[in-house]
Formats: structure tokens, sequence, C-alpha cells
């Protein structure tokens, strides 16, 4: 069920590492992402006058997680996600307002003052950063925090002539990045140390002032930009683990249960594991709570594991803004040996999903 009345492809693009093709393999539809996206085999780190402070090699990250990382637009990966489902899976349109224990193991879930109540046998609650099932779950719990930073992020509306992949560049207190698409064109994204609640008028404006003097090709990816394409948002993540991703036959996946900052770009490749794993687990299982009591104590550890890494990669790099502290940053990465990026994308990536019975029948 999907609040929204229609199946609206939002959003700009998304880059998938190794663990999260792996797990969409899993779900049967990796082939498909694939062919959908392009694999990142060429860029880096730079600094705003386009030195180079780390090199990407998408090619050894290939020989050692089996994949570079794929960038693709989100609009075709929700495309074919839907795609893989029967069309009677998806209700558009419905609110769920919240989920009730009842006995023999069994879920209500309330939809709003028009909708009939509906029963489960188990709930999933992937609904977002502001999972209201999370807050009725886990009352006490604070909630997602504002972490310094907000993001404006497009596709460009036409090809961009780009020399690489995949980059970011980090000036002070802000970061630039793309990705690159099949059809030419790129997602780009630039995270800025900000109060929660800044908007502009004409973000696009503010942006090409601010990045105007950026090495190239960051001013023509702003040029290629409609303004009206720009999203704005602030980024925040829940801080604060959960004590459980699981409460009777109520189970939180993805942002509603992890939220974290997307500095690892790990965030979704982290929402397909859960989903992977807690299929795993349910697949053929003769004790469901058993059964999700093993996806909670699978997922937390990890998922926490990585939201710490997250927000370390973001203190140490785009939020940093002391000049000092830059400088120093810097010259730490252009001394650090070769391959530094990749074994710090394949510490996350290198993850295999459990074998369940449909993906073993293949």
């Amino acid at each position: 069920m999907d609040r929204s009345p229609v199946h609206a492809d939002a959003g700009a693009g998304i880059s998938l590492a190794a663990n999260g093709l792996r797990s969409l393999d899993a779900l049967g539809v990796g082939a498909a992402v694939r062919a959908a996206g392009r694999g990142q085999y060429t860029g880096g780190t730079r600094t705003p006058g386009g030195s180079w402070l780390t090199r990407m090699d998408g090619a050894a990250l290939e020989r050692a997680v089996g994949s570079p990382l794929l960038g693709i637009p989100r609009s075709a990966l929700h495309r074919l996600l839907r795609a893989a489902l029967p069309p009677e899976a998806l209700r558009p349109g419905v609110t769920v307002t919240a989920a009730t224990q009842l006995r023999r193991g069994r879920v209500r879930v309330d939809t709003g003052p028009e909708g009939e109540p509906l029963e489960a046998d188990l709930v999933v609650a992937a609904d977002g950063i502001g999972s209201r099932l999370r807050t009725a779950l886990h009352p006490s719990h604070p909630g997602p925090v504002h972490s310094g930073s907000t993001v404006l992020r497009a596709v460009t509306a036409r090809p961009v002539d780009l020399r690489t992949d995949f980059e970011l560049t980090w000036g002070r207190g802000a970061e630039f990045g793309h990705i690159a698409f099949p059809d030419g064109r790129a997602e780009w994204h630039a995270v800025l140390n900000a109060p929660a609640g800044v908007r502009h008028s004409d973000p696009l404006d503010v942006l090409r002032r601010r990045f105007g003097d950026w090495h190239d090709p960051i001013p023509e990816l702003l040029a290629a930009t409609r303004p009206e394409d720009v999203l704005h948002h602030d980024v925040a993540e829940l801080a604060t683990p959960l004590p459980s991703f699981v409460a009777g036959r109520v189970v939180l996946l993805g942002d509603a249960a992890h939220a974290m900052t997307p500095n690892l770009g790990q965030g979704a490749c982290q929402a397909l594991e859960d989903a992977v794993v807690l299929a795993a687990r349910l697949d053929g299982a003769a004790d469901v709570d058993a059964a999700l009591a093993r996806y909670d104590a699978e997922r937390r550890p990890r998922t926490t594991a990585v939201a710490t890494a997250a927000r370390r990669a973001g203190r140490m790099g785009q939020q940093v803004s002391n000049p000092v502290a830059v400088a120093l940053r810097n010259s730490l990465l252009r001394l650090a040996p070769s391959g530094v990026a990749v074994r710090a994308i394949v510490r996350h990536a290198a993850w295999t999903p459990p074998l369940t019975r449909a993906f073993a029948d293949e």
C-alpha cells in the first residue's frame, strides 16, 4: 500500500553497489537493472580546482566484488521493480494510519476514516524516514535528526560531455558529485552545510553562483539542468539506533528502520538487503516469530555499522569547513596508497544474500 494516489516516478538518480545489485539478483530483477544502468568505471574525488585527491578504479572494484558501482535513474529502477510484481499487489492512494496486534499472530491495519481496516499475518513498514508505524512502535525513540547538511540534486535535461563516470568534489563545507547514465545524461548532487528548513526561490541560480568557479564539468552540469527539475531535501538520519526492527508481527525495513546519511551511497542498498534477508528468513518458516527475530538479529548490527561509517565519512569529507582541516584532509588523501577508495567501497559492498528456495531453483 502506498499513500501516493499514483505511482509517480520521482527522484533523481541512484548509485548501486555490488551488495545492492546482488540483492536485486535475489529478487529476480538484477539483470534488468544492470541493462538499464551504466557501470561507473572511471572517476574519484577532486578539489574544486580540479586536482585529484583519490582515483576510483571501477575495473578493480569489479574484480573484487563482481560489479562496479552502477548508476541508474530512480524512475527506471522504480519501473523495473513494479514490473516484477503482479498489478494487484500494488495499492496506491491508501494511507496506513495504524497497525494493531491481534490474537493468533494477526495484525489489523487501519487505513484512515474512509478506508476499511484490513487484517494480515505480517505488516512490513517501509514508510521511510518519517515512518508513522516506527513512531507508534517506539514512542520513546527520538526519531530522525538533522545531520547538519542539505542536498540539492537533479538529472540533466540533455547529455553532457563527461570525461568520467563518477566524481565527488570536496570544498569547504560543500560537495558536488555526478553519476553518468547510459543515454549521456547525468545525475548531479550538491551537498551543503546548512540548518534545516533553508530554501531558495531560485535554487539553481544559487548553485550556479556557489559552484560556478569549480572545475569542469560542474558548470556544464548545472547549465544542462532545468530549474523545475531541482529537488531540495534536508539530510536527516536516525542517529540513535532502534532497539528492534520487529514488534510482534510488524517489521520495519529500509529508512523506516535505519535512515542514514548518503555519504557512502548505501541507504538504498541496505534497504534492498533488508528485503532479501526478510524474504529468506520467512521462506518456508514454520515459526514466523522466530524468523522475524532472526531478521532483526542479522540486520540491526550491519545497518548500525554502515550508518555509523556513513556519518563518519560525512564528517571527514563534505562537512569539513575549517581551511586548516580541509588542507590536512586533502594532504592525507593524496598520500594514501592507491586502492584505498576501492577498499573503502568493498568494505560494505562485499555482502552475499542468503539463499532462498526460489532463488536456488533458478
